[in-house]
Parts: structure tokens; sequence; C-alpha cells
């Protein structure tokens, strides 16, 4: 099978906005987007990534901004001119119509040859492996088994670009990651556009070529996974990229390229992301699993701490640890811990980010900082 992806070297997005009344549900997105390439948004619930993904496909029109596909403007196309494949949270499938009925529906309604439309929608369900389910209804189907109806209904019409909009939230976690595998699988073999919309960090980080974070209605880092992994841009995206650490401390001093910071007696170096003076308020912020526990010879940034909650995780640990002065530390560790127990805590400096302090994720460092959801209409 080919796909339609040939038909544009890029996909612009140009201060592309949406309001709703007052509330800027998304606010001047710059995006450009190569063809084949695998662009994720990213973000909690309100951040307006559904948002955007809709004004991509020509669900919501725009209040600001344009998209242009090359030289093309396409943001003022209706949705079925714009030539995208699209698939939805909820796979929006017919129940009364086979699988080989809902995957060669939209090739009917292009009125192609019978005998295109019987090789083509057979090509696009041996690709999601259904063969042996051709005939079957959506009600006799799981629900990972529905979602490759949806995304070979999606392939089948050789899409320029295919949406997804959190296609795979409503599955277990296994069939989760099954399904992780076969979207990349599809992708790759297929030489796809496609942008993809998930709340899920993992998810996004094992997927894309590109994520792009969304708070508020507004673009916070856009860059490879591996750079959003380990140099987030702010502790917004650190928050949102698995830093579950985030403590509001004060710098002591800024020497070369580390940082000193403290708060009533919690005292720890780090790297600072971004400009950082004596005085001012920061946030300090480390991955769990960049906690050690009882680590010989560790000196720097050692903290005495007693374990109070440990779940089992496999072959890890996911274990919560408190202070003397009522700092909560998560950590991830192969060591066998117990509640009550005494450890000493240590962490490398250059895991430890500190980002300027715009505003603070806790009333103080014995707070962890949860997700931070912005309210909006749209997702």
């Amino acid at each position: 099978m080919t796909t339609g992806t040939k038909a544009f070297s890029e996909l612009r997005l140009e201060g592309v906005s949406r309001r709703f009344g007052g509330h800027d549900a998304l606010r001047d997105l710059d995006l450009t987007i190569e063809a084949g390439e695998f662009v994720a948004l990213l973000g909690p619930s309100g951040c307006g990534k559904s948002t955007a993904l809709n004004c991509l496909a020509g669900l919501l029109p725009l209040t600001g901004g344009s998209i242009w596909q090359d030289e093309r403007r396409i943001d003022t196309l209706p949705p079925e001119r714009r030539g995208f494949g699209m698939v939805f949270q909820n796979y929006a499938l017919f129940p009364h119509m086979s699988v080989r009925a809902n995957v060669a529906f939209g090739l009917r309604m292009r009125r192609l040859p019978k005998d295109e439309i019987r090789r083509r929608t057979e090509e696009a369900i041996r690709l999601v492996r259904l063969e042996e389910h051709a005939g079957k209804l959506p009600g006799q189907l799981s629900g990972g088994q529905q979602q490759r109806v949806a995304i070979a209904r999606a392939v089948v019409l050789e899409p320029s670009l295919v949406l997804m909009d959190e296609p795979l939230s409503n599955l277990d976690a296994k069939l989760r990651l099954e399904m992780r595998t076969e979207i990349r699988r599809l992708h790759q073999s297929l030489g796809l556009t496609t942008v993809y919309v998930t709340h899920d960090q993992e998810e996004a980080l094992s997927l894309a070529d590109r994520l792009v974070v969304l708070r508020a209605g507004r673009v916070q880092q856009i860059g490879p996974p591996q750079e959003l992994h380990t140099r987030p841009a702010n502790w917004h995206v650190a928050d949102f990229m698995g830093y579950r650490n985030l403590w509001s401390m004060r710098v002591q001093a800024a020497v070369d390229d580390t940082v000193a910071v403290e708060r009533d007696g919690f005292r720890l170096v780090g790297d600072p992301v971004g400009p950082v003076a004596p005085g001012s308020e920061v946030i300090a912020a480390v991955r769990p699993e960049d906690v050690r526990v009882d680590q010989a010879g560790a000196t720097t940034n050692a903290v005495p701490a007693e374990i109070e909650v440990v779940e089992y995780q496999g072959r890890e640990l996911a274990a919560e640890a408190v202070t003397a002065t009522g700092v909560r530390v998560h950590l991830r560790t192969d060591r066998r811990v117990a509640p009550g127990d005494r450890v000493t805590l240590s962490m490398d400096p250059q895991r430890l980010l500190v980002f300027p302090g715009d505003s603070a994720p806790a009333a103080g460092p014995a707070a962890g900082a949860a997700l931070l959801e912005e309210p909006g209409l749209v997702g």
C-alpha cells in the first residue's frame, strides 16, 4: 500500500489560535511537520492538544493564524477536502457493518472502482493483521481489535496525514503496549506522517520523533524525546515528563555550571536551567530513578531520610521517603527497603535540575508537586 505522504514536503502551523468565549484554548502555535515525521502533542487535560488536532483536522475553525501544506493554505478548506485520516479515542465504528465494510466505507464514499476498493480494503486489513476477523461485526471484537479496524479505515484512504486523538486510552495496559508497537510499525512501514495526541508521556516518548508539550494553550517546548526527557525547558515540562520531585528553594550561590540551593536546612547542589541568581526563588527537580539509596562514598547531595511508603513494581521498588525537616522524596530502587528504614539518599548534581521559579509548585519543600491541569474547554 502506498500513502499520500508524497503529496507534501511540510505542514506548517503559523500562529494557530482558538478561543472559546474569553478563554484561549490554544494560542500562537507555530509548528512545522516534515513529511514522514511522527509528532506527538503532549500535556495534561485542558492544555490545548486536542484543540490543536481538531483545528488541524478542520473540525474547529481557527480564531487566529493559518495552516499550510507547502504553499497551499488549507485551514480555509472543509475537513473532507484536506485529505487527512482520523483515528478517534472511541473508535467510531459502524456497529452494523462488518470489519471489511467499515474499512471500505470511505473508499465507497469516494466512488472508487469496485476492484480497487476490494484490493485496498483487503490490503489494509492484512496490514493490521485482522484477516481472520474481516467478516465479524465490531461488537464481536476486543478493544484492541476494534482500534486496529479504526486504524485500517484511516490508512486505507492513503492520507497525506494521519491524526490520532488518544487512540489507546480505552485499552488495558497490555493492549496499550501491543498497540503502541503496532502504530509505530505501521507508521514506519507505510511512510505515514502522523500527529498523535496523548497525555501519557511514556507513550509519547516511545512513539514520536518529536514532542510538543503544551500547557494552558501555549507551547512549552518542542524537541526530540531524549531532549525533553533529559533537559526540560522549564519546571512545567519537567513536572509532566516524570520529574516527580519538585521543591521550591532559594539560591545560595551560583558558581560556573553549578548552583547551591536551600530551604529550611534542606541543601542541594544542581545544574541550572536558565538564569538563576543568589537569593532568587527556584524549583529544584530530580527524577525518582535518579535518587540513590545508601550509595557508598556519596557526599554531595547526601540526605538522611526515613522510608514511609513502598510499592512493589517488579525488579524495582517505588518508594517515598521523608527527611527530618519534612521534605518528601520519591525514589525508585532495586534495594530491598521497607517502611521505617532509615537511609541516606543521594542525587547526582548533574541530574538535579534547577529552574527559575516563575511560580511555585507547592507552598514549600514538604509538598510534592502534582500535575498542573489547566482549566479548558477542550483538552
